[in-house]
């Protein structure tokens, strides 16, 4: 019998896997419905409408739901034009309330999976998922889970709130996992061309998702158990944890030693075997890197068993926004000018460059750093019109003009393409620069700190 501690209340639960037959053979999937029209599952359901199938999107969220309809996407990587396309080929976006599961041979769950305030895995958007599911359900169907989660939720409280329903996983109803991987403001990152993963609780499960999914991806790769596909995506984000956090420790040294982390990375970059370039900044952000490898580490726990790389990578990461706030007292006392009443521009605040996303940005807690010793802070980022920092104070950002003009001191945190960068460069009289946005640039002396190079400048 397997314990598995429940992320969401925090209580042992004990499940036990039942005997296993093969699902009920189904002769076409044509007929999809995805839940969860995020940034993960609108372009799926669309990949889905434009490979010739039924779709069906649906969404918790009444607003979402009226924003699709109206033909206007929330997804960067999603234009406005492809879905009114989609619309009009058939997609039907709907509420959890008006949605007709029973009617899908195949549910696809792209719901978010969070981390709580101690960082332990918050699994209830995708419990909440599985309970609409098992008042649905029927025999036949095949459920599909893509939410980034930890070795045994598929297989575990996932397919237990299904079975409430009364039938079997893998007799009944086929189950299994596919890992998204999709990365935001990449539109290629979610085309055919991306080898998709997938692993279900018996071997006719994983052929059959692996069938429904070489609709929209030309490589599928069939794994085990959902548990291997669980776990292979989370190391492919603990990998670039872990590699992140030691480009920033490096960093860190190469202040310390009067190097340029920037030019050390790229020299080492030119070696075309055995190096992969990654770079420093002012903390991690967005969806996943901030959050999968913490649910590894917490599974990882419950077999007793501690990850140290990822333990230590995560603090050298979180501790980034601080050194930050740091560098931005010391780019002032260079002036003579304390922290404490400073006027201080953030420029960017979105998770990264060119996408309107800000969940978990480095910004928040930089900013809410900045305010915590005294400075006044505004920012301007083009794709970001309101902001909520680390201290949960809400910001409304700035045209640029007049941050320039106002700010003693401009903070960079998003190098956004979208911003006249030499127009920052040109009238910001002191610059913080965390992401190297000054290489290539014409800048005064003791104009620009550098995270990882001090005051030093490029030619």
């Amino acid at each position: 019998m397997t314990t598995l501690r429940d992320p969401v209340v925090g209580a042992a639960s004990t499940w036990r896997p039942r005997p296993i037959t093969a699902a009920r053979p189904v002769l076409a999937d044509r007929h999809i419905a995805v839940i969860g029209l995020g940034y993960v599952g609108l372009p799926l359901a669309i990949a889905f409408v434009e490979a010739g199938l039924e779709v069906e999107g649906i969404d918790v969220r009444e607003g979402r739901v009226a924003e699709l309809n109206a033909g206007r996407s929330p997804i960067d990587d999603i234009p406005d034009e492809r879905l009114a396309d989609a619309i009009s080929s058939g997609l039907r976006v709907a509420s959890s309330s008006d949605s007709r599961l029973a009617d899908a041979d195949v549910i696809v769950v792209c719901v978010p999976t969070p981390i709580n305030r101690a960082k332990d895995p918050d699994l209830g958007p995708v419990l909440a998922a599985a309970r609409s599911i098992r008042s649905a359900i029927r025999p036949g169907q095949l459920i599909i889970l893509q939410s980034s989660t930890f070795p045994g939720t598929t297989n575990g409280p996932f397919r237990a709130v299904l079975e409430e329903s009364g039938l079997v996983a893998g007799r009944d109803f086929d189950l299994a996992y596919a890992p998204e991987r999709v990365n935001p403001g990449d539109p290629a990152s979610a085309s055919r061309s991306v080898p998709r993963l997938v692993g279900a609780i018996t071997v006719a499960g994983t052929r059959r998702a692996a069938a429904v999914l070489r609709h929209v991806n030309d490589v599928v790769v069939e794994l085990s158990s959902p548990d291997a596909a669980e776990l292979t995506k989370l190391i492919e984000n603990a990998f670039r944890t872990v590699n992140i956090a030691f480009i920033n420790q490096l960093a860190l040294m190469c202040e310390r030693m009067g190097l340029d982390v920037w030019e050390v990375v790229d020299a080492a970059a030119t070696k075309p075997f055995g190096f992969l370039r990654f770079t420093p900044g002012p903390g991690v952000g967005g969806h996943c890197i901030p959050v999968d490898p913490h649910y590894l580490s917490w599974r990882a726990r419950e077999f007793d068993f501690v990850d140290r790389f990822i333990e230590l990578a995560g603090e050298i990461n979180g501790s980034m926004p601080r050194h930050v706030v740091d560098l931005t007292a010391e780019a002032l006392n260079d002036r003579g000018r304390a922290l404490k009443g400073a006027r201080v521009g953030v420029i960017g605040v979105a998770f990264k460059p060119n996408v309107r996303d800000a969940r978990n940005s480095p910004a928040a807690p930089v900013i809410a750093g900045l305010a915590a010793r005294g400075a006044e802070v505004r920012f301007h980022d083009p794709h970001v019109a309101s902001f909520r920092d680390a201290a949960d104070a809400e910001r409304l950002g700035s045209d640029l003009d007049p941050l320039l003009a106002w700010a003693e001191v401009v903070v960079v945190v998003t190098p956004h393409t979208a911003i006249d960068w030499d127009e920052v460069y040109a009238r910001a009289p002191l610059i913080v620069d965390t992401v190297d946005s000054s290489s290539h640039r014409v800048t005064r002396a003791r104009q620009v700190l550098r995270l990882g190079a001090g005051w030093s400048t490029r030619t």
